[in-house]
């Protein structure tokens, strides 16, 4: 099974670095309500829907990510995320949102959470001021996250596998499809910041990926609270 990511790359040393507000996510209450099945199904429907919002964001950041790269693998790398969350992502959320009672035709007639807002805008606002570094940082906790989640929820002896509704979410995040997506963007971590830093740059680096680690839990506790 492909590792997650390499042991002696950046994310692992921004993951330790930051490991109370990483926990804080991959562990947050509203995971673990996945894992049993226990939590409330119009929880995670606000979820889908502002999910949704959200990864059409997501595909503006790696868009930007292009148009910051200045290494053609670089924005390659980017253009093909686009592609996939666009071409790929987009569509499967909306089917998997029409399995939930969810229209298609609603989804963009919701307005986005303040979680949404906060986090979506934080990740364009880091690639806007920053280099190409710092905009990957702040994107990778959302991919890498989900892999450890399911990853995590996969291995726990506790995990409701007959009748969780939950269940085909967990699945597609612990899939060998997601598991590549995940490796490949802590690859291109690694591979900028062997390319464009320094040591002297990891406490920025740590405070960018720290925030988004605390705003991906947000984003789990407005699901779970059902919060505008």
């Amino acid at each position: 099974m492909t590792a997650l990511w390499a042991k002696d790359g950046l994310f692992e040393k921004l993951r330790d670095a930051c490991k109370e507000s990483w926990e804080g996510y991959v562990d947050h209450p509203f995971v673990r309500g996945l894992g049993d099945g226990s939590l409330p199904a119009e929880s995670f429907k606000h979820y889908l829907v502002q999910d949704y919002l959200f990864l059409i964001h997501y595909a503006r950041a790696w868009a930007l990510a292009s148009y910051k790269a200045d290494a053609l693998d670089d924005m390659r790398f980017a253009n093909e995320s686009v592609k996939a969350i666009l071409d790929v992502e987009m569509g499967l959320h909306i089917a998997y949102c029409e399995s939930w009672g969810i229209p298609a035709a609603e989804l963009e007639t919701f307005e986005e959470a303040e979680a949404t807002l906060a986090y979506t805008r934080f990740v364009l606002e880091a690639g806007h001021q920053g280099d190409l570094l710092d905009l990957a940082v702040a994107l990778a906790p959302c991919a890498l996250g989900y892999a450890e989640i399911a990853a995590r929820l996969n291995a726990d002896p506790r995990r409701r596998i007959d009748g969780n509704p939950y269940d085909a979410w967990i699945a597609m995040y612990a899939g060998a499809e997601f598991r590549a997506v995940a490796r490949g963007t802590a690859d291109f971590v690694d591979r900028l910041w062997m390319t464009r830093a320094g040591g002297g740059r990891f406490a920025t680096l740590a405070t960018t990926f720290d925030r988004a680690c605390r705003l991906e839990a947000s984003f789990w506790r407005m699901g779970l609270e059902r919060t505008s």
